[in-house]
């Protein structure tokens, strides 16, 4: 089974956007916590943890991205973030039922 590649568009621009340990990783440095202690109400966490996700997408697929932080949350439509969280959602649902079954 293939992992569903979410494309998230930001200025513009398509970037590739999923959770990789990579973004597990940045979103540490960046913030000092593990992503299983993200604050759904903190949208600066949220911003950043996309910002992540999309930064170690396209160092894994090899597209350039070069937009920082602030750029890309001033970018970001609230669309694009609420559709990130809603299939990160789908997928854990999905997740939880296979391993219950």
């Amino acid at each position: 089974m293939k992992k569903q590649i979410l494309k998230l568009t930001v200025g513009g621009k398509e970037y590739p956007c999923r959770v990789t340990m990579g973004a597990m990783v940045r979103f540490k440095r960046a913030t000092g916590k593990d992503v299983s202690q993200l604050n759904q109400s903190d949208i600066s966490e949220l911003v950043q943890f996309i910002y992540c996700c999309v930064q170690s997408a396209c160092k894994a697929d090899d597209v350039a991205f070069d937009v920082d932080f602030e750029t890309f949350a001033d970018l970001l439509e609230p669309d694009s973030l609420n559709s990130f969280y809603a299939q990160m959602g789908d997928a854990e649902k999905k997740t939880t039922v296979k391993a219950r079954t």
